[in-house]
């Protein structure tokens, strides 16, 4: 019941906004524009504005959706795309007052006794949290700046509600429409909720923080704020305040003295180095997330924000990354075919040259072409025909980097529109996949596993006599247990010969007296 309230709530809202001019003209369109217009929809406000209020509206989870539309302006006509830029960092605060009481009952401190000073507007209002600026009163001169993030009062059930209607949906997608298992949807809803989860959770927060700071340590390329672990809480977090222009405010970049190219080029490789290095990588590098330091020797410098949903991959979902991203720059998709049978992608029974020919016939167009040129739409309508042609299977541990890769794609687009993506990438990942195999990966395989090694090798003879003990033991149980079978066949056996005698005898003694 309480799904079908919130189904009702989000038509409510649609018809409010009027946003069936988003629907294709059809008879389901013109209902939905007649019963906005008996309804007193809004419609002389503009189509974006009307959009991004319903999101906002309709809570965290559709305004995370807006996010990462609007970095697609490829795919977004102008004016949608300006405004839904809005929801990555303006949505509507909430009250200063609510955000003082979070932090003074998650910190069990009054905020005077916690801060020196404490700005009650908040700086940055996003879907689940805000982030107002502090000086702490840690007895430094002035107090360290800080930047100190509250979650939104209620925000938790309002996911549970929207995650629930999701599930719903996917649910519904699988039981009524054809390729609904193949997508599988109720998997990738459940791999979003886990990553909606752990924004729920600043203290989960803050410790991917200080991984992605570590793994980064005095990197010219990327910089993340230190973390104030004493003012953490699972509803509360602080960390260093950063000071930095926004990624998408391109011509303020310009005049400071930022080469755009550069930028745009280093964006690629701290993802691929986030991705292929280290297996951890920021999942929620919308522009509101990304600032860049415009002073002195690190100009040029990106600024990471907000960790909430991190990505993370194993050394094997790394390894057939890689051979595909190479396989597809040198034009071999004989092998990137060949790569999605092998992993499962695919039926085992998919002809792998008529797969290859698909491939080939959507990817071909793309190479030697600057962003600018390349029709991403087109691109992704193709891709997923062919891959509905074979039947190619979602990967809901994949999600996560497919959503960034449309993120670091629309970024580059708008830094610089002429940047080569696959001339870019395609070095540092020749470079990884030669460090990955030869002798140097052997000698770094051996320096990770020798502590280990160190510590077994006095245990292997105890434990070899304890195997071969083991094997003995196993040896002797088998011996029993066919003796066991053997005795347990022959007194079956035995048993039916006594019935047959017996029966013979009794036979014989009723015809003697007869």
């Amino acid at each position: 019941m309480e799904r079908i309230a919130r189904l009702a709530r989000i038509f409510a809202i649609a018809l409010r906004f009027g946003l069936y001019e988003f629907v294709p003209r059809a008879r389901g369109a013109r209902l939905a524009a007649w019963l906005a217009r008996l309804t007193g929809a809004e419609l002389d406000t503009p189509r974006a504005e009307r959009l991004r209020r319903a999101l906002e509206a309709l809570g965290p989870i559709f305004v995370k959706f807006g996010q990462v539309l609007s970095t697609r302006r490829d795919l977004l006509p102008r004016d949608l795309a300006d405004e839904l830029a809005k929801l990555q960092d303006r949505v509507p605060p909430f009250a200063p007052d609510q955000a003082i009481a979070e932090i003074e009952r998650s910190l069990g401190r009054r905020i005077d006794e916690l801060y020196l000073e404490f700005e009650r507007e908040p700086k940055a209002s996003a879907s689940i949290a805000q982030v107002h600026f502090a000086c702490l009163r840690d007895g430094t001169p002035g107090g360290r700046e800080v930047a100190v993030k509250v979650l939104r009062p209620g925000v938790e059930a309002a996911i549970a509600r929207d995650v629930a209607l999701l599930e719903t949906a996917a649910a519904l997608i699988e039981r009524l429409w054809a390729e609904g298992r193949r997508l599988k949807p109720r998997q990738v809803v459940a791999e979003f909720a886990h990553h909606l989860e752990g924004e729920l959770d600043l203290m989960r927060e803050a410790a991917n923080a200080s991984q992605l700071a570590r793994n980064f340590h005095a990197s010219p390329l990327l910089a993340v704020p230190e973390v104030h672990w004493d003012y953490c809480a699972q509803r509360v977090m602080t960390m260093q305040r950063m000071h930095g222009t926004p990624v998408n405010q391109l011509e303020e970049l310009r005049a400071k003295g930022v080469d755009m190219p550069r930028l745009a080029r280093a964006g690629v490789d701290i993802f691929f180095t986030q991705v292929f290095r280290d297996g951890f990588f920021h999942a929620d590098m919308h522009p509101g997330n990304i600032l860049v330091n415009t002073q002195g020797a690190l100009r040029g410098q990106y600024i990471a924000l907000d960790f909430g949903i991190m990505g993370t991959l194993s050394d094997i979902d790394k390894n057939y990354l890689a051979q595909n991203f190479i396989a597809f720059f040198n034009r071999d998709y004989y092998r990137v075919a060949q790569a999605h049978v092998e992993a499962g992608w695919v039926p085992a029974g998919t002809r792998v040259d008529e797969f290859e020919a698909a491939i080939r016939a959507v990817c071909e167009p793309i190479f030697a072409r600057p962003l600018k040129e390349i029709y991403f739409g087109r691109l992704l309508l193709r891709l997923f025909q062919a891959s509905r042609r074979f039947n190619v299977e979602i990967q809901p541990q994949l999600v996560m980097l497919q959503k960034t890769l449309l993120n670091i794609e629309g970024l580059g687009r708008q830094l610089d529109p002429d940047l080569d993506l696959w001339q870019t990438a395609k070095p540092y990942l020749e470079r990884w996949m030669t460090e990955q195999v030869g002798w140097r990966a052997l000698l770094r395989t051996v320096r990770r596993e020798a502590p280990y090694w160190a510590s077994t090798l006095p245990q292997l003879p105890r434990l070899a006599h304890r195997l071969l003990a083991q094997d003995r033991l196993g040896a002797v149980e088998q011996a029993l247990e066919r003796l066991r079978a053997e005795q347990s066949r022959r007194n079956r056996l035995l048993a039916a010969v006594l019935a047959v005698l017996a029966t013979g005898l009794a036979v014989q003694i009723v015809l003697l007296f007869a």
